[in-house]
């Protein structure tokens, strides 16, 4: 027979102790003691993978804001419905988030939030008889706030805000929309013709929803043009539009000589997906910066943000 020539007594080895390793004890989680802090718990949390990468990305808001660079949030009507509003309000009011960018559904969540207190139907039960959607006090007030930012030239997600305030809905404290009015916090809509149930309603016009979400989208274009060297924008849910809508406003502003580079993206969804992958995390930042990829549920992903960033300031 052939002899072998693979003799493993001729393997070269290296000590343990000296080898490099990405994990040590050091970065392990740690167990608590009850009572305990929120510190405490976040101090627990491993220095590893997802762990780390949110530790990291508590550490760039604060340095963001110490910079006095812009903190986006962009994020999907599912925020809104999963009850987190009272927390991206606290966050503005903190002056941690200075923007948000969203889409046309989250502004009928918050309508309905403000104005009764609760929202979301259940479309397959409404779906037969052709009622889904057909709510007339969310039609009328939302279609009647497109027509005066059209008009008006102020934008949509403005517009919203303060109607919801003159009009003195009773659960206004909780409007996302209104409390950004107040705060003159900028906050955009970005519609896609066609998605929601707004453009179902006989006072429907397409010609203003257009207007009003285009004037929406250059003032979201104005505000990424500040996230150069430090700034950070955040994506909840947004699968689609707000990915589409950021990369655009990104281009633009590099078109114009903005310096748009060096900044930190994330994205918190339940599943990963292609578009906040690319145009998120990704794309933005291969060039300078760094993106984030968390997987997880709205409503434990953003109070865990939450608690992090207020706590730490």
């Amino acid at each position: 027979m052939k002899k072998n020539k693979i003799d493993l007594n001729n393997v070269k080895t290296v000590s343990l102790l000296t080898r490099p390793s990405k994990v040590q004890t050091s970065t392990f989680a740690k167990p608590l003691k009850k009572p305990a802090r929120f510190d405490q718990f976040w101090d627990s949390i491993p220095e590893i993978l997802a762990g780390k990468n949110l530790k990291n990305l508590v550490k760039l808001i604060n340095s963001a804001r110490k910079k006095n660079k812009p903190v986006i949030m962009t994020f999907g009507a599912h925020v809104i419905k999963c009850g987190l509003s009272p927390l991206i309000i606290d966050l503005m009011k903190r002056n941690i988030v200075t923007a948000i960018g969203t889409n046309g559904a989250a502004s009928i969540h918050d309508f309905e939030l403000a104005y009764s207190g609760q929202t979301s139907e259940d479309v397959a039960a409404r779906l037969a008889d052709g009622s889904f959607g057909m709510t007339r006090q969310t039609g009328e007030f939302l279609n009647n706030a497109a027509k005066i930012a059209a008009r008006t030239g102020q934008g949509l997600g403005e517009t919203i805000g303060q109607e919801i305030e003159k009009n003195k809905l009773p659960n206004r404290s909780l409007s996302v929309f209104a409390q950004a009015y107040k705060l003159k916090v900028p906050v955009t809509v970005h519609v896609a013709i066609g998605t929601d149930i707004i453009y179902q309603h006989p006072q429907c016009d397409g010609g203003a929803w257009g207007k009003a979400s285009y004037s929406d989208f250059l003032r979201f274009a104005e505000t990424v043009s500040g996230l150069g060297s430090g700034g950070v924008l955040l994506n909840f849910g947004s699968a689609v539009i707000l990915p589409e809508v950021f990369l655009k406003a990104l281009t633009i502003c590099r078109n114009l000589g903005y310096n748009v580079f060096d900044f930190t993206t994330a994205n918190f969804d339940m599943i990963r997906q292609y578009r906040p992958a690319q145009n998120i995390v990704s794309r933005p930042t291969q060039h300078g910066g760094q993106g984030y990829d968390f997987a997880g549920h709205h409503e434990i992903l953003l109070p865990l943000l939450y608690a992090a960033l207020v706590s730490s300031k």
